[in-house]
């Protein structure tokens, strides 16, 4: 559905006449949350990714919106989440991240997020932190099937990047998929990050912007995490943050 849209709009790769839209693409399963699946042959996914094409913008819902509708993390309901951030040379890094993770958002018998030391502005409640926990252990019990959780992120930036680039900005990103979830990168997560730029501004050195812009990355995608789950709402018997 997403390529059809493209299609019809002129967009994407241009072979002589002919355009053909490339879209990587990811999925999260969110299937196990209750609700009636009975969908028949009239499966919502082409209808819904269509709609979200239409509606794309710079202001949009988080928590339980788009692909954070069905998501949990650990034993909380799942969301969608997003921030950005510009540093003093003006160079703009965001993330977009939809958290349906196997491991926890929060600190054990504690309504702290692990990402507590990159929120700005008070934007997952700014609770802070007294302390880190002694002994870091599961203190509840989840799904264990494996890709049954997934973590999926987008990473945007004004900066020029070369696919190279880009690739290790992605790398630099997942640290703030460890600063915001314990634990990560489990077997049963199947966690991605993809990179995308607006190339508006060359990179005046390629070293070292190059790892300003990564490290922005990682603390955006931690601070989104943390979003994402304090914005969502319970759905049946899956709650919320806010019922901590």
């Amino acid at each position: 559905a997403v390529t059809e849209w493209l299609s019809k709009q002129g967009r994407g790769f241009r072979i002589g006449e002919a355009v053909v839209p490339i879209v990587p693409s990811a999925i999260l399963f969110d299937l196990n949350n209750g609700g009636d699946k009975d969908w028949g042959d009239s499966q919502p996914y082409r209808r819904l990714a269509g709609l979200a094409m239409e509606s794309a913008g710079e202001d949009f819902s988080l928590g339980n919106s788009g692909a954070g509708l069905g998501a949990t993390a650990g034993p909380l309901k799942g969301g969608l989440g997003s921030a950005s951030v510009v540093n003093d040379d003006g160079v703009t890094v965001g993330a977009v991240v939809a958290v349906n993770s196997f491991g926890s958002v929060t600190m054990p018998d504690s309504p702290v997020f692990w990402a507590w030391p990159f929120e700005q502005n008070n934007e997952f409640g700014g609770l802070g932190c007294n302390g880190a926990p002694d002994i870091v252990d599961l203190d509840y019990e989840v799904d264990l099937s494996l890709g049954a959780n997934t973590t999926l992120a987008v990473v945007a930036t004004d900066m020029t990047l070369s696919k190279a680039q880009a690739q290790r900005v992605a790398i630099m990103a997942h640290d703030g998929f460890a600063r915001a979830i314990r634990p990560v990168h489990t077997p049963v997560d199947g966690d991605t990050v993809f990179v995308i730029s607006t190339a508006r501004k060359p990179l005046a050195d390629p070293v070292a912007d190059l790892t300003k812009i990564g490290m922005m990355a990682a603390d955006v995608v931690a601070r989104s995490i943390a979003r994402g789950v304090f914005e969502a709402d319970s759905i049946g018997d899956i709650k919320d943050y806010r019922s901590l």
